[in-house]
Order: C-alpha cells, then sequence, then structure tokens
C-alpha cells in the first residue's frame, strides 16, 4: 500500500509545486535533503556499530545469562510453546534486550533468527504458530528503556535537548506492549 501512497505524494507534490510556481523550492530541497540524509546515516551507522558490538560482546558474558534469567519467567509466560527450548528462548530475549536498548536494527536479526527457529519447529509452515504470533507483536511494540536510534536522530538534527523524549517513549512503548500482548492473548484464547 505504502508503495502506492509515496509516489502518488512525490507526483502530486511536484505538481502542484510547478502550478504555484515554487519549482525552485523543489531544487533545493531535493540537495539539502540529500546531504541531510548522508549526514544521518553515517551518523545512525555509528551508533549502529557501536550497540551491534555492545550486544555481540554481551552475548558471551555472565551479563546476559543474567539477564536472560531475570526476563525467563516473562518468556516462559509469554512464550508457552517454546518454553522448553533454551535456544529460542535466548534468541528472544536477546531481541528483547535489544529493543530495551533502542537498539532495533541489532534486535531485527535476533527477531529474525528467533522467528526462523520457531517456524522450524512449526508444523503448519503456511500458519503462524501462537509464540509467533506473540513475538511479532511485542516485537513491534519495542519497549525501550534508551531510545538510542531516535536520540542519535535527535542530536543529528541539532536538538537542543534530544533525550526529553524518554519518557514518552517508555509510556508509549510499555501501553503498545501492553495492549498488543491482551489483545494478542484473548485472539488465542478465543482461536481467532
Amino acid at each position: 500500500m505504502l508503495n502506492l501512497i509515496w509516489p502518488i505524494m512525490i507526483i502530486l507534490s511536484i505538481f502542484y509545486s510547478i502550478i504555484s510556481g515554487n519549482i525552485e523550492s523543489i531544487n533545493s530541497s531535493i540537495f539539502n535533503s540529500t546531504e541531510k540524509t548522508v549526514e544521518l546515516t553515517l551518523t545512525l551507522f555509528g551508533t549502529i556499530c557501536l550497540w551491534n558490538g555492545i550486544v555481540e560482546i554481551a552475548s558471551d558474558t555472565k551479563l546476559m545469562i543474567f539477564l536472560n534469567k531475570m526476563i525467563s519467567p516473562l518468556i516462559n509466560f509469554l512464550f508457552p510453546e517454546s518454553k522448553n527450548d533454551d535456544k529460542i528462548k535466548n534468541d528472544i530475549s536477546m531481541n528483547i534486550i535489544a529493543n530495551m536498548l533502542g537498539i532495533g536494527n541489532a534486535a531485527t536479526p535476533l527477531g529474525l533468527k528467533a522467528m526462523k527457529k520457531m517456524q522450524e519447529k512449526n508444523k503448519d509452515k503456511n500458519r503462524l504458530t501462537d509464540d509467533m504470533a506473540t513475538f511479532i507483536i511485542l516485537n513491534t511494540a519495542s519497549i525501550q528503556i534508551i531510545p538510542t536510534t531516535v536520540i542519535a536522530i535527535r542530536m543529528s538534527l541539532g536538538s537542543s535537548n534530544p533525550t526529553k523524549i524518554i519518557f514518552a517513549v517508555w509510556f508509549s512503548t510499555i501501553c503498545a506492549a501492553v495492549v498488543g500482548i491482551t489483545v494478542t492473548k484473548i485472539c488465542i484464547k478465543l482461536k481467532l
């Protein structure tokens, strides 16, 4: 759907700028936005490399074992089909921890790895298991304690207080996770 909406919006914008006589502003905005895009990409690339490195190092430490044990009861409750598979539980917990640190780019490969392992155990390959559906919702809600990617974006755009959004991020991601998991569990119970 977005593949259709964005081209239409771009075409309408260009058409409107030609009619209103603002074609010069399109040219200048194209060059300004490409420059800002390169700067933002480099800033985010550095942040992503840093946090991916930290997650990779932490995955082999006692810290991850401790964090996995801490959230193990939550994972057992949310993912009852996978509670006896330590590899899946480890990938899920690593994904949750990466999301909590606000590094969605590090969480994505971990989430894909967990989904692949859950799909291998799935008897009906054309349908999501209950655990897979729950994982998608939890991963999409992405509870964040430290929204590092958003803070990096705000810093690169010159925000005077890039960390000001932390409480709003906590509230919105926790609410999204609670509502999403609750609705998912209700749908699973009702076999919807």
